[in-house]
């Protein structure tokens, strides 16, 4: 289960575990994406931070193959490569099953838990490997076993959702999305949901799997969280990347006004308006 060593940021694009180009949405008259280049190396952080409505959602949702760009390419080390150029409906079969290999490569934490209420914890965590990948249960079941007792639910895996905190339920859905054995983990919003006071236990679990190397887009609100785990930070606004650096050149000294602006008025939200 673990994952390949990192690699720093400033590697070049051909070692790229994922490389994201000019991907363009819209929703109705509403272009969501304008042209978002980004690019994963093994190993890295990157954190996506911005405005509600910026397009970050929708960034983690085409890498995950939730979401069709209208255009653009997504291009994964060892495949698929994805150009979501307007095509026939032959090609598009073909982008259709691409994209569902994407998802193989990565696996989605959402904001909200998304269980199975039905399903006990353990049957949660084992639904996607047993059913969907088609490895052996007792397998399965061992390493999920293993990874509830990592983020110190060892004790809930008969549990169902209702009776968790919204903290464990988090935990579960991320361990759901480990037993998957991604290459990367994308992360939306993971705390949003939750009571103050458990968002850090949360935080520290994405934590330690990104002191462990795994590969990982995220977004969030919490700042400090970007500040103490990112490779790269990325700000976006109105559907582009504004600005992007280590979280020392973006936190510490921002060039961009619409960035300072961002960051004004998160960090000190009772010296605005």
């Amino acid at each position: 289960m673990s994952p390949t060593d990192s690699v720093s940021s400033g590697a070049s694009t051909a070692d790229a575990l994922l490389t994201a180009r000019d991907l363009h949405k819209r929703f109705g008259d509403n272009e969501v994406l304008r042209g978002i280049d980004l690019t994963l190396h093994r190993g890295e952080v990157v954190v996506l931070i911005g405005p509600s409505g910026s397009g970050k959602t929708t960034v983690l949702r085409a890498l995950n193959g939730l979401e069709t760009p209208d255009a653009g390419t997504i291009v994964v080390a060892g495949g698929p490569d994805i150009d979501f150029a307007p095509a026939d409906a032959v090609s598009k079969r073909t982008r259709a099953q691409k994209r569902l290999a994407l998802r193989d490569r990565s696996a989605m934490v959402f904001q909200h838990h998304n269980l199975f209420p039905h399903l006990s914890v353990l049957e949660n965590v084992i639904e996607g490997p047993w059913r969907v990948q088609g490895r052996p249960k007792a397998e399965v079941i061992a390493e999920a076993k293993v990874l509830l007792a990592r983020v110190g639910l060892a004790d809930k895996e008969n549990a169902r959702p209702h009776e968790l905190s919204g903290g464990q339920q988090q935990r579960v859905g991320i361990v759901r999305a480990l037993a998957l054995r991604p290459d990367l983990l994308l992360f939306d919003e993971p705390t949003s949901a939750l009571d103050p006071e458990l968002v850090g236990e949360v935080l520290l679990v994405i934590k330690e799997l990104a002191d462990e190397g795994w590969s990982m887009v995220v977004v969030t609100h919490e700042l400090s969280f970007a500040r103490e785990a990112a490779d790269r930070v990325l700000f976006m606004d109105a559907g582009v990347v504004v600005e992007e650096g280590a979280p020392s050149e973006i936190f510490g000294a921002p060039t961009h006004e619409r960035t300072q602006r961002f960051l004004t008025r998160i960090l000190r939200p009772l010296d605005g308006d």
